[in-house]
């Protein structure tokens, strides 16, 4: 069957090896007093330049408590729309730079990428900032093909290192670990970079040439065990609510029920092939497919979905009629 007539090809920013995982970052949404429970989506496409943030007045008013992951009073924040604005409330809260927040993790201090702030916010969770600590710099020679990094950003600039695969050559490497933000490499400035444009700079470094990594590792607590891989289980559930609140980059936001058992099937299919194809796992995004497709009548029409809403990732026809046939099969419980 063919698929998307006339679908305009991009190169795929995603790499074969040097993997590239997204946090989504916008959230523009008015109007969301006194809601308990649920959890806050930090929605896909608000982060976007061009697009101004929502007037004060209809900015969600939820206050969240914070800490910075090394140690620190609590502090308390609200009024944010993106992780921009998430990091220059913590800034004031602790009297520093916006820029000193590499990431946040989700009730826990530890640089446990499973807990990473990512799309949502449970309103009941607990954000720990992790900050810029100890500068580093590196040679490597990249003996394979694969680094075996799997590169993550936050959103507002900084690309840094998710998930080191077992026995790599960045694997062999003490000094590198999970959490380290990748400030250049070959004095190339990375500042500013999305995560795929990282990952398939790592990607085309040449084969048997040293290469050089300027990195900053996030303070760490005494207690803090530096993470040599990252956690492969599935994605926790935040938050505590019955419901699941949703906060779009266009409309008003919405309070919907947790996933349905098809949801969860198809959203855990769709992720499997987000592995098999593209060399990453992507739970935010999985579900974004799925919601994409749940509802269309032919994979043409699912296809021309996936390139209005997600055209970055300029997927491949048969990993759109692999993921429509998960979807399907999903819908009528196959296994």
């Amino acid at each position: 069957m063919p698929l998307g007539l006339g679908r305009r090809k991009k190169a795929s920013p995603l790499v074969e090896n040097e993997e590239a995982e997204p946090i989504r970052a916008g959230l523009n949404v008015p109007g969301l007093d006194g809601l308990d429970g649920g959890r806050v989506s930090l929605g896909e496409g608000a982060a976007h330049e061009g697009l101004p943030p929502p007037p004060t007045s209809l900015r969600p008013r939820l206050i969240f408590h914070t800490q910075l992951a090394h140690g620190s009073p609590t502090g308390r924040i609200e009024g944010f729309s993106n992780v921009r604005e998430l990091y220059a409330k913590i800034g004031e809260a602790f009297g520093i730079l916006p820029t000193e927040v590499m990431f946040c993790t989700l009730n826990t201090h530890k640089v446990d990428m499973d807990k990473l702030l990512g799309g949502q916010i449970g309103l009941e969770d607990f954000i720990f900032a992790h900050v810029k600590g100890q500068r580093k710099e590196v040679e490597v020679f990249k003996g394979e093909d694969a680094l075996g990094l799997t590169i993550t950003d936050n959103g507002a600039g900084y690309a840094f290192i998710k998930r080191i695969r077992e026995g790599s050559i960045i694997h062999q490497i003490q000094v590198i670990n999970v959490g380290d933000m990748i400030e250049s490499i070959n004095g190339q400035i990375l500042i500013g970079c999305r995560h795929y444009e990282v990952a398939k700079m790592l990607k085309e470094l040449p084969k048997g040439k040293t290469f050089v990594l300027k990195m900053v590792e996030p303070m760490k607590a005494f207690d803090m065990i530096s993470q040599r891989s990252g956690s492969r289980s599935g994605s926790a559930q935040l938050g505590t609510g019955r419901g699941t609140l949703r906060l779009r980059s266009k409309g008003p936001a919405t309070v919907e029920e947790l996933p349905s058992a098809f949801e969860e099937k198809a959203i855990e299919k769709v992720d499997d092939l987000l592995e098999s194809y593209m060399g990453i796992r992507d739970s935010e995004l999985a579900a974004t497919m799925v919601e994409l497709g749940k509802d269309k009548k032919n994979p043409d029409e699912f296809a021309e979905a996936l390139d209005e809403n997600l055209g970055d990732f300029a997927f491949p026809d048969e990993f759109v009629f692999d993921v429509w046939g998960a979807i399907g099969d999903a819908k009528v419980g196959r296994v």
